[in-house]
């Protein structure tokens, strides 16, 4: 019983050391690019919401809970972009937020990080991982970082002109 409180004690004091950071969607961005037609369309995301527990001494204690407005995508053109708003894509009316939890962070031997966890787009969660660095600022951190996914995963759009795979460029600024 002794060990047991201890260790939820010594679990959350750690916890209360990492220094905690929210996401600034005005000095973020969140882009995506995807081939239509083969020419490469690219497009954002903006309304990124969360929290950020970092410490950049002990990264494998961080814990990343953000999520981006699907509502606002902006690929330049109203006409697609409301398109992509509808029940085959985004289906923005039933699904308003796209979401990524982390699991696990470690740190790579060239000095960058990997995180691991949870995506979820229009109700579908999927495992991801990508390499990002987290550069320290006056106030927090720029966390930078970039992965592939498949949109099909997803139930977004169906077989169509556009690419399976898009990219998608995360750079994230969260101060304290």
């Amino acid at each position: 019983m002794k060990k047991s409180i201890l260790f939820l004690l010594a679990l959350l004091i750690t916890n209360l050391l990492i220094a905690q950071y929210k996401p600034i969607d005005k000095n973020s961005s969140v882009k995506f690019e995807i081939k239509n037609f083969g020419i490469n369309i690219s497009g954002s995301f903006t309304g990124l919401q969360g929290n950020i527990s970092f410490d950049k001494d002990h990264p494998e204690n961080a814990k990343f809970e953000i999520s981006i407005d699907a509502n606002t995508i902006n690929t330049d053109n109203s006409a697609r972009d409301n398109h992509l708003r509808e029940e085959s894509y985004f289906d923005v009316k039933k699904y308003l937020r796209i979401s990524f939890v982390s699991t696990k962070i470690v740190r790579a031997s060239n000095g960058t990080l990997t995180i691991f966890g949870k995506l979820t787009i229009k109700g579908t969660t999927k495992d991801i991982s990508f390499p990002f660095t987290a550069i320290s600022n006056n106030e927090g951190y720029i966390f930078k970082g970039s992965f592939s996914i498949n949109r099909r995963d997803y139930g977004v759009g169906g077989s169509s002109t556009i690419s399976n795979n898009l990219e998608v460029e995360l750079n994230i600024t969260a101060i304290k």
